[in-house]
C-alpha cells in the first residue's frame, strides 16, 4: 500500500488508471461518482467520508473547484489539490480550455454524455424548453472531448446536442496535460 492516495472524481478514472499503468506510478486511488458535482451537499459529504476513510495517508484530492468550499475541504484534510478550475482545464490545459470556453463551448466528456438526461433533469428540471434557453443564451456549441481511453459516445453526444439545440463539434486530445497535472501533484 502506497503512503499516498488519490481521492478523485471518477470523470477521469480510466485515464488516470491508464497513466498509472503506463508509467508504473505507485499510487492508490479511490474515485467518487462523477455526477456528485450536481449536488454540492452530496459531493461534500461523500468527499469528506473518503478523506476520513484514508485519514492516515497523504491525500491528493483530484478535483477542480467543483464545490465552493473545495479549498477549505482540502485544507481541513491537510491534503493537496492540483491547480485548475475544473477537470476539463486539467485535461486540455489552461490555454486551450480558455480559448474554447470563450468561443462558446460547453464541454461534453464521455461520462456526461452517457448520463446526459439524468444530469440535465437533476440540474435544470424537466422543462427542456427552459434548459434549451439556458444553454443557447450562454453557449454556442457542445464540444465532445475524446481521450485515448474514451469509448464511442457519438450517439449520446448527438442526442445531448439535439436536446439543447446546439451544434456538436469534436476534439480528440492526448493525456499530456492530465499527466503533467498528475505529476506536479503527486511529486
Amino acid at each position: 500500500m502506497s503512503k499516498q492516495i488519490l481521492i478523485g472524481c471518477g470523470i477521469f478514472q480510466k485515464e488516470i488508471t491508464y497513466l498509472q499503468q503506463q508509467h508504473g506510478w505507485q499510487l492508490d486511488t479511490d474515485f467518487l461518482n462523477p455526477a456528485l458535482h450536481i449536488n454540492l451537499e452530496k459531493l461534500e459529504k461523500n468527499l469528506s467520508l473518503k478523506i476520513e476513510k484514508h485519514s492516515q495517508r497523504n491525500a491528493i484530492i483530484f478535483y477542480g473547484a467543483c464545490h465552493p468550499s473545495m479549498d477549505c475541504i482540502v485544507q481541513k484534510a491537510n491534503a493537496i489539490r492540483p491547480a485548475g478550475q475544473n477537470c476539463v482545464e486539467m485535461l486540455l490545459g489552461n490555454e486551450l480550455f480558455t480559448s474554447e470556453l470563450s468561443n462558446g463551448a460547453f464541454f461534453l466528456l464521455e461520462h456526461w454524455a452517457l448520463h446526459w438526461d439524468s444530469v440535465i433533469a437533476k440540474t435544470f428540471g424537466n422543462n427542456m424548453e427552459i434548459t434549451r434557453q439556458i444553454f443557447q443564451e450562454d453557449r454556442k456549441y457542445l464540444l465532445g472531448v475524446r481521450t485515448p481511453c474514451s469509448g464511442d459516445f457519438t450517439k449520446e453526444a448527438e442526442s445531448a446536442a439535439h436536446s439543447v439545440g446546439l451544434p456538436l463539434q469534436w476534439m480528440d486530445v492526448d493525456l499530456h496535460y492530465l499527466k503533467s497535472v498528475l505529476l506536479s501533484t503527486i511529486h
